[in-house]
């Protein structure tokens, strides 16, 4: 199976300062991907080197997707909670990308906008203001606006960050489905529950290092073991690894 994003010896800095240096990897079809690491170790910019907000200072990135069929759903994306905007609005903005921001929606939009409402739990909230939801429903429902844009690649930001259980266990299970159909996904986590639970493969940034490891493998408090480091680095990493079975 041909890789749908491949680093190839790939080093970003923020400003002056060097963050990551000669990550490589390739990522296939309707893989997960957890970015896992120290506060500061890279994973942001890493995320936004492969959107494209960052050029790499040397090395790679090649994407098969086309930039209107990547979603990048940021760790913190301003809000204006005043603005009367409801979830059903918020969500079907995520045609705009292939749509246009002019355009009315058609009977299609709407149906299609149902249903991701429905399968993330907010079709009871379809009508009701931004500004008077929880943390964990209008997560849902940024990610609702991802899913209309009928991405091939998705990158989350710490999507689980300041939500409540039920909101984590929803969206595990949505994103466990996209990739079953095919969609790519790299999510920045920090819960070591959470990474086992959704990553097939897990890439731990470090130092400006990037090492692959299998989610079981992975230390809660030390992160890779040093056996990891030294079988890991002795190969080239590829990503093609099937789904689990849930």
């Amino acid at each position: 199976m041909e890789p749908i994003l491949t680093l190839d010896s790939v080093s970003l800095a923020q400003g002056n300062r060097m963050v990551l240096e000669s990550v490589e990897g390739t990522f296939a079809p309707g893989s997960i991907t957890a970015l896992v690491g120290p506060n500061g170790a890279g994973k942001s910019t890493l995320v936004q080197g492969i959107m494209g907000v960052l050029k790499p200072i040397q090395g790679k990135i090649r994407c098969a997707v086309p930039n209107d069929r990547r979603a990048w759903l940021p760790q913190q994306l301003a809000l204006d909670l005043t603005f009367p905007m409801s979830v059903e609005e918020l969500v079907m903005t995520g045609c705009w990308p292939t749509h246009g921001s002019f355009r009315g929606y058609g009977p299609e939009e709407y149906r299609r906008g149902q249903a991701i409402m429905h399968r993330l739990g907010l079709q009871a909230f379809e009508h009701r203001p931004l500004g008077e939801l929880s943390g964990g429903q209008r997560q849902r429902a940024l990610l609702g606006r991802t899913l209309m844009q009928k991405a091939q690649l998705l990158l989350l930001d710490e999507p689980f960050a300041n939500v409540d259980a039920t909101t984590v266990d929803i969206l595990i299970n949505v994103l466990r489905d996209m990739a079953a159909e095919g969609v790519s996904i790299i999510i920045v986590l920090h819960d070591h529950d959470q990474m086992r639970r959704l990553a097939d493969q897990v890439l731990w940034l470090d130092r400006g290092r990037a090492t692959w490891v299998a989610p079981a493998s992975l230390d809660a408090a030390e992160g890779p073991s040093a056996s990891d480091h030294a079988e890991l680095d002795a190969e080239s990493h590829s990503s093609t690894a099937s789904r689990r079975p849930a």
